[in-house]
């Protein structure tokens, strides 16, 4: 039997009042003792539905560059990166983005409602250029052709004559901090922008040699305003003025804050799932969850006797733990992520089976009742872990595959099953046999058909 078991009910007691915590908690706040409205941690916990259960927009993009072009690895993550960042700013919380082979990014954003916005937002480039126009100022919404490609030499001057290329002398990856504010005097929205250090310099001389000459702001080569230098602005701070509403102003100011996408994307499908699919799926699943659970805990508890009831309370501790930690990581939760989620309490079943039937093969065999607990658990730990380790690397490489391939559904399913299994290892050797222990000294069993079922 187990000399520390207060000890280790404690612990499990402090584990379970954790996991309630979370488990039924929007948002974690510990306030500052010492400071009266300040917070020490906070953190929110809600649960997060994926698109499957949520509803929303899933867009598939492609590199839009020639066939047989060379994309590298690193580009497309950092496509991937921006991506996110934009429309995390625009406010569509809990997407998921993520590149798909060689030159796809595959995004899923739950309970988005207005798709057009968010598809203008990612495939725009959002290169920003401050070009030296000189005594020409182009109309705004022209485009114009500069001497600057991105990731390349500047491009050659026109043959024929056709278009004058004009020279970039900054790209907006000099810009620290991107702001909007509204113009008091035309009612209109500017963006405010600093630079670093290498664009204040680079900005102060051309401003100070450039009096009276053209500077113009293009966006994707596409002009957005052209103001005129009545000055020198030798401290980096500047403004983008132009037929800005608030809207137009901010999405423009997403773009320039998280940068330019290093390759252009293109769309290839998109497909929306209706909120009224969603909820019904969601609904079904917890249905049909919830017929499992108390199918299995009526199991274990007629067949196992006292053993199954141990069980039942170590699956329940089980559920909450790993909920828990769902909410707290902030997993986002899809029909193949439940499913994982429920093969893996499966998993922990098939633990305290094993525990279960090897002792009671010892109380056949004649051993006493602390000699039959101790061999039971030190004769099933071997096909314990050999089984869960097997899953666990299954796990590993469906992971793998899932963030390889962009495949988000295997991605899903192998993270939660992973995570279920590893707490499954813990409720089965930890927590079933504290309680179990705990119960035999309690009520010191001697009918063992009764008890235990054997």
């Amino acid at each position: 039997m187990l000399s520390n078991l207060t000890n280790r009910i404690i612990i499990i007691l402090l584990v379970m009042a954790l996991a309630l915590w979370l488990d039924l908690s929007p948002q974690i706040k510990i306030p500052n003792p010492i400071e009266e409205g300040a917070t020490l941690f906070l953190r929110d916990v809600n649960t997060r539905l994926g698109l499957d259960l949520r509803g929303g927009l899933q867009v598939l993009l492609e590199a839009d560059v020639p066939v047989g072009t060379v994309i590298n690895r690193d580009e497309m993550e950092t496509a991937r990166d921006i991506v996110e960042n934009r429309t995390n700013a625009m406010g569509v919380s809990e997407n998921l983005i993520q590149v798909a082979g060689d030159r796809r990014i595959v995004g899923e954003f739950p309970g988005v409602e207005d798709s057009d916005a968010v598809l203008d937002i990612i495939q725009q480039t959002g290169l920003l250029e401050f070009v030296d126009t000189g005594d020409f100022s182009p109309e705004e919404g022209t485009i114009i052709q500069t001497d600057f490609i991105t990731g390349s030499a500047p491009a050659a001057p026109s043959t024929d004559g056709t278009q004058q290329v004009y020279h970039t002398i900054m790209t907006g990856k000099e810009l620290t901090s991107v702001s909007v504010s509204p113009d008091q005097l035309s009612g209109r929205y500017q963006i405010n922008f600093s630079l670093s250090t290498e664009g204040t310099t680079i900005f102060a001389n051309h401003t100070a040699l450039n009096t009276g000459k053209y500077l113009t702001i293009v966006l994707d080569k596409r002009v957005i305003s052209s103001p005129v230098i009545n000055s020198s602005i030798p401290d980096g701070q500047g403004s983008i003025s132009g037929n800005f509403t608030a809207d137009t102003a901010n999405e423009l100011a997403v773009q320039l804050k998280y940068g330019s996408l290093p390759i252009p994307l293109k769309v290839v499908e998109t497909r929306i799932i209706g909120p009224t699919l969603g909820e019904d799926s969601l609904q079904k699943s917890l249905r049909a969850g919830l017929i499992g659970m108390i199918v299995v805990v009526l199991f274990m508890a007629i067949y196992y006797r006292m053993p199954g009831i141990v069980a039942d309370l170590s699956i329940l501790f089980f559920a909450a733990i790993t909920f828990a930690i769902f909410k707290y990581s902030h997993f986002t939760l899809t029909l193949p992520s439940i499913a994982g989620f429920l093969l893996s309490t499966g998993a922990a079943l098939d633990a305290n089976i094993l525990i279960f039937e090897r002792l009671k093969e010892e109380l056949r065999n004649g051993r006493n009742l602390t000699q039959a607990v101790d061999q039971g658990w030190k004769r099933a730990w071997p096909s314990i872990w050999e089984s869960n380790a097997t899953t666990i690397i299954t796990s590993i490489i469906l992971f793998w595959f899932g963030s390889t391939f962009g495949a988000t559904l295997v991605k899903g399913f192998s993270l939660t099953l992973f995570l279920g299994v590893v707490v499954s290892l813990f409720t089965a050797i930890f927590v079933t046999r504290t309680l179990l222990t705990a119960a035999l000294q309690t009520f010191k069993p001697t009918n063992y058909e009764r008890w235990f079922g054997i």
